[in-house]
């Protein structure tokens, strides 16, 4: 009865083995697949990223257009400082300084949007620094002997600079109508410089070539007042910088030379620069 029974299993299991057979697929098929596919469910040989996208986070940043793909952007930024004292006592040490200083600064621009809130650009540039220093003392009292009187000093320098910078906003609203702005400008500037003091009753003027390469970093923020003409604002915040010095005396002849490179970032209060600018060929604000 068992040995009946073992017969007409196999006679109804039959047919679905030899089906199952079919249904396999072949050698190549049927060999191991590779461990990083196996491990990344992709096929061996698929580039891949180090992230998945559906992983990754978007910040959206450019989600808000300050500026679009096309547009021209025409500018001039200019910053004005004074310093001035008369009779002014410091501590008692340094007595009837008589001293007045001029910063002034103006740079115009020339940008291009080569996409929506991206900026490339060429800079040129204007930076007069003009100062005086008269009839200062220093005392440190009679007890111990050590005093100091200074005449006359006097220093002006002349740069002009070109520059080419990149410029990426981000805007806050969703009109578009404010925004920040983080810049990197690489630019060369070259001028001279006249300083002049008093020795032994005489007036004696030294004369230096300077010349600057330096790559800074500028942020900022913008404003459309109109609906072509935005507000800036914006902050030196360092960089790194080469500079060199060439000293000459009244003659012309060269007396002493400088270089020096440096790196180093901090707020610069001298280098607050608020400007103006201009874009061309804006399409409507979404």
């Amino acid at each position: 009865m068992k040995r009946y029974l073992l017969i007409s299993l196999l006679l109804l299991a039959g047919p679905a083995l030899v089906a199952r057979a079919d249904e396999r697929p072949d050698d190549e098929e049927r060999q191991p697949q590779n461990p990083v596919a196996l491990a990344t469910g992709r096929p061996e040989g698929e580039s891949h990223r180090f992230l998945p996208t559906r992983r990754r986070i978007d910040r959206e940043i450019d989600k808000i257009k300050f500026a679009y793909k096309g547009e021209v952007v025409m500018g001039l930024t200019a910053s004005y400082g004074t310093l001035s004292s008369d009779d002014t006592d410091y501590m008692i040490i340094l007595d009837n300084i008589n001293a007045s200083g001029t910063v002034a600064t103006v740079k115009p621009f020339l940008g291009y949007f080569y996409r929506d809130n991206n900026c490339i650009g060429i800079r040129f540039g204007y930076r007069h620094v003009g100062g005086s220093l008269n009839d200062v003392r220093f005392d440190l009292g009679e007890s111990n002997d050590i005093s100091m009187d200074i005449p006359y000093l006097d220093m002006s320098s002349d740069n002009y600079s070109f520059g080419l910078f990149h410029r990426s906003y981000a805007g806050l609203d969703p009109k578009g109508r404010f925004g920040l702005f983080a810049e990197f400008e690489l630019s060369f500037s070259t001028g001279t410089s006249d300083f002049a003091y008093e020795t032994d009753g005489a007036i004696r003027r030294t004369y230096s070539d300077n010349t600057r390469v330096q790559l800074m970093f500028n942020p900022g923020a913008a404003v459309y007042i109109f609906p072509n003409v935005c507000a800036t604002v914006s902050f030196g915040l360092g960089g790194v910088q080469y500079t060199s010095v060439t000293q000459k005396d009244e003659a012309g002849n060269k007396i002493g030379s400088r270089k020096a490179s440096n790196m180093k970032f901090k707020l610069n209060i001298a280098a607050i620069n608020i400007g103006m600018n201009i874009h061309l060929w804006d399409k409507k604000k979404k």
